[in-house]
């Protein structure tokens, strides 16, 4: 069949993709700084600075060829600590970046063979804390990350803590350098507990527990004297604050009727930031732990999120919606807000206008158990071609109102978009987020996402067999999940990005730490549930695919590794089932670097504007 010309998009996707990306930013310790790391300027992520008022233009502070993922402030802010990696493999080094021109230098080696996750200077400049899988002894890769006191000068490393089983962890250091606060999964792989280790290895100790099965994240108070807690509960999180001297907690909010999902204390404030999301919309607020008063912090339309204050009083903060991609921006302290300037505006890249861009509609319907599932729906203002849903990844995750190049490049070349919050999704309530642990994956939140296909077409949006489903991740296993389940005229075609074809094989090749999210999400492992892991795979009915297929991975990918394609390519080609393959040597877990993404959404729309001809 004849290609579709979409090249009248080309100059507009190019467009949005030389738009810089903003994130994780971060005001330096006196704030008077503020750095951030800035994707699509170059094939990989830099990290740029920039004075809090704006006084000076921003530079550039590391661009070697490496992504920079995150970064951390010394404690003096004279430097920052850099995770960096190589190709998406998510294998991080540490590189210590120098404000005041010297050159940066190496912390952890380039090419390990494990996991680092951290990098925490302490006053000092010359200890540093980081959680790592790898053995002090023997320099072996091992399932559980330990918590290590690295001295930079001279190599050596002590252990401090010591896990006995796998867990994501980003261990936090006290002000004021006495203790590290991490997480333990050692209970139970839907629970997190949080310890806390003295930095000299004289202790490591349980400090909160609300259960096996429960989980709790903490953040220190800007005093040391306290942790800041978000703890699940039945049926909601509340939040509160655990006393170093006393053990004692304090629960601050422990409201059932409402779904605050973190908070954590800034410097140079009295009050909490409450983190509280509504229907997938974020609200923020300040409480004061003195006096109980909350007060929203909601300067106008669109989502804004405080990072910091800075010394001559000002709120530096994120805001975004769909029609606004993310920046930053300087505020007046004291409502009513008022903007006081924009901040890390790239000096030659031009900006997209709200008008060129499509909005987001809250768009509703029910499930096949007659439970509400929201979503954000994406109209076209070209002839329509046809329907994509682009499903989120996690699937602990939940789309906003907030700005995608992807869904507006779609847009533009005919397709509506429709963005699915399945059972599971943050952003509704605890127990809507439990939910999808009651069947596991591969059950009702599959037919969250097909009941929304359903809809649009009920209502007119949709045409029977002109419906797409694409994601990454979480979305990809959606992807093989509707493309092998769902009727052509529900689902015509698939483009499945890193997504898991077979539960075992993902189970068994994800990294270590990714291990538990699996067994609490499938309630066992493939050996304590073979049944449901081989049931909820979608590779086991390759056979039923009648819909159009195309395949995309990132061959760096250490959490839903090519294995999970190699295998399921064998199986299609064993049932006679067409599809296309596109992979990328570059990329690890989803496909982030700007010449990619070029290649990618533009095949993406070819594809589905074929399978809808």
């Amino acid at each position: 069949m004849m290609q579709p010309d979409l090249s009248a998009q080309d100059a507009f996707l190019d467009r949005l993709l030389d738009l810089p990306t903003i994130y994780s930013a971060g005001l330096s310790p006196d704030g008077t700084e503020l750095a951030w790391i800035w994707a699509k300027l170059s094939p990989t992520t830099q990290l740029w600075l920039q004075p809090s008022d704006g006084s000076v233009a921003p530079r550039c502070l590391v661009d070697d060829g490496l992504d920079c993922d995150y970064f951390i402030w010394a404690r003096d802010g004279k430097s920052i600590v850099v995770g960096q990696s190589s190709g998406g493999d998510e294998r991080t080094t540490l590189l210590q970046v120098f404000l005041d021109g010297r050159p940066p230098r190496r912390l952890t080696p380039e090419e390990p063979d494990y996991y680092i996750h951290g990098g925490q200077l302490l006053a000092d400049n010359r200890r540093l804390v980081y959680a790592a899988n790898v053995d002090p002894v023997s320099g072996e890769e091992i399932e559980p990350a330990l918590i290590y006191v690295h001295d930079i000068e001279t190599g050596a490393k002590s252990v401090i803590a010591r896990p006995e089983k796998a867990a994501f962890m980003w261990p936090l250091v006290s002000p004021d350098d006495k203790y590290v606060l991490y997480e333990r999964k050692d209970l139970d792989p839907a629970g997190t507990q949080l310890w806390l280790a003295a930095i000299d290895g004289s202790s490591d100790r349980e400090i909160v527990n609300v259960g096996a099965k429960a989980k709790v994240d903490g953040a220190w108070s800007p005093d040391a004297r306290s942790v800041v807690l978000a703890a699940e509960g039945k049926p909601h999180r509340r939040i509160g604050l655990w006393h170093l001297a006393s053990g004692e907690i304090d629960w601050l909010v422990d409201d059932p009727h409402r779904n605050v999902e973190d908070a954590v204390w800034l410097r140079r404030t009295n009050a909490l930031v409450i983190e509280e999301v509504r229907a997938a919309r974020t609200h923020m607020s300040f409480l004061d732990p003195a006096t109980g008063q909350e007060t929203a912090f909601a300067p106008g339309p669109g989502s804004y999120d405080p990072i910091g204050l800075t010394p001559d009083g000002h709120w530096i903060t994120w805001h975004y919606d769909a029609q606004t991609p993310p920046r930053l921006l300087r505020l007046t302290q004291a409502a009513p807000y008022r903007l006081a300037g924009v901040l890390a505006q790239h000096p030659t890249r031009p900006g997209m206008a709200p008008e060129e861009l499509a909005p987001a509609e809250d768009y509703r319907w029910k499930s096949d158990d007659g439970l509400e599932i929201q979503g954000w729906l994406f109209r076209t203002r070209q002839p329509v071609r046809g329907t994509i849903l682009l499903v989120h990844g996690g699937p602990t995750h939940h789309d906003e109102d907030a700005y995608d190049p992807e869904i507006q490049y779609y847009l533009a070349c005919g397709f509506h978009v429709m963005t699915p919050n399945y059972r599971g999704s943050t952003g509704f309530s605890l127990a809507f987020e439990d939910s999808i642990k009651v069947e596991g994956w591969g059950g009702m939140e599959q037919a969250d996402i097909r009941t929304g296909a359903e809809a649009l077409i009920r209502d007119g949006i949709a045409s029977k067999g002109r419906i797409g489903i694409t994601g990454t991740s979480y979305g990809g296993y959606s992807s093989w999940w509707a493309i092998t389940h769902f009727p052509t005229e529900t689902i015509a075609a698939a483009a499945p990005i890193c997504g898991m074809t077979d539960l075992v094989v993902d189970f068994e090749t994800t990294r270590p730490d990714l291990r538990p999210y699996s067994e609490e999400m499938m309630g066992g492992s493939p050996t304590t549930a073979p049944q449901r892991f081989h049931d909820r795979s979608p590779i086991h009915f390759v056979g039923d695919i009648r819909g159009k297929l195309l395949i995309v991975q990132g061959e760096n990918d250490p959490n839903v590794t090519p294995q999970n394609v190699i295998d399921v390519v064998t199986r299609l080609k064993a049932a006679g089932i067409d599809y296309e393959l596109l992979t990328f040597d570059d990329e690890g877990h989803g496909i982030g670097r700007p010449a990619n993404q070029r290649v990618l959404y533009k095949r993406i729309a070819a594809f589905f504007a074929v399978a809808f001809a």
